[in-house]
């Protein structure tokens, strides 16, 4: 692969690719300083906008919680480095529930108030969940109730009655909070307008190789009030927000024909629903 040759009035230099996603490639480079950044290069795919509005979002953010945006240009962004370590690394050495409690820190920082303007980019929380409702549309149609149609109802319920509106990250999970020179940040956000309470539930889900966790009933209801302190909700919200973002997930995957993902995450739903019947 030929090396990329990056904006001139970034300044950087000693390119190296350290990952590779269907949506990007990802370059650690070295700074006119000799400090160390990272370029996230956007390939070109139908959704690139459900990327660049993170760029947005980190902008807006200027650090607080959140890797600081260095320099936007086209479909390519300068990021302060994240550091090497994810919440996911240090779950598996310190257990869960610090993992947790680290989370709900940094999740509380992203939320912290601002004065600067929203940026207008932010996606409504609303469009987010077009293909749950499309799929649980088509199962009411069928006459067929599904876990989509109980999720659907929750998320129509959830927008129609938000706690509050604010700026969200929309994909905060453990391998998306990473340590580095300033402590833990949030990578990679979406960039989403809508309930506090959205950016809690992928937490349920992950991470993904971990179904011994996100299966278990005491993890769910602890993980559900830990966030709702965070967010200053009802955990029963949160467990809402968990089952409704499971199926939005889940209804992704049905779009994709990956059987087993889907059913992966309506297995989760299933087991925060059951939780959330105890509340």
């Amino acid at each position: 692969m030929d090396l990329p040759v990056f904006p001139s009035r970034w300044n950087v230099s000693d390119p190296v690719l350290v990952a590779e996603t269907f949506s990007s490639r990802i370059w650690k480079v070295r700074l006119e300083d000799g400090g160390i950044a990272v370029v996230k290069d956007l390939k070109v795919f139908d959704d690139v906008w459900d990327e660049l509005r993170g760029a947005y979002y980190l902008s807006w953010r200027d650090g607080a919680g959140s890797v600081r945006l260095l320099g936007l240009e086209g479909q390519r962004m300068l990021l302060e480095y994240a550091g090497e370590r994810m919440l996911a690394h240090d779950l598996a050495q310190h257990g869960d529930r610090q993992a947790t409690e680290i989370a709900a820190e940094v999740m509380a920082e992203l939320l912290s108030s601002s004065k600067r303007p929203l940026p207008p980019e932010l996606q409504p929380l609303r469009e987010r969940f077009t293909s749950l409702f499309k799929k649980a549309k088509t199962d009411r149609d069928a006459g067929q109730p599904s876990l989509y149609v109980e999720a659907a109802g929750l998320a129509q319920h959830l927008l129609d009655n938000p706690h509050e509106v604010r700026a969200l990250h929309g994909d905060l999970h453990h391998d998306n909070i990473m340590r580095g020179p300033r402590g833990w940040l949030a990578i990679d956000p979406k960039g989403i307008l809508g309930d506090p309470g959205f950016d809690a539930a992928n937490f349920f889900y992950n991470p993904l190789e971990r179904d011994d966790l996100c299966l278990d009933p005491e993890r769910i209801a602890d993980m559900a009030t830990v966030f709702a302190r965070t967010v200053g909700q009802n955990p029963r919200a949160i467990l809402d927000h968990g089952v409704a973002w499971g199926c939005l997930s889940a209804s992704w995957h049905a779009e994709d024909g990956n059987d087993k993902d889907e059913n992966r995450e309506l297995a989760v739903a299933a087991a925060i629903r059951a939780v959330r019947t105890k509340f």
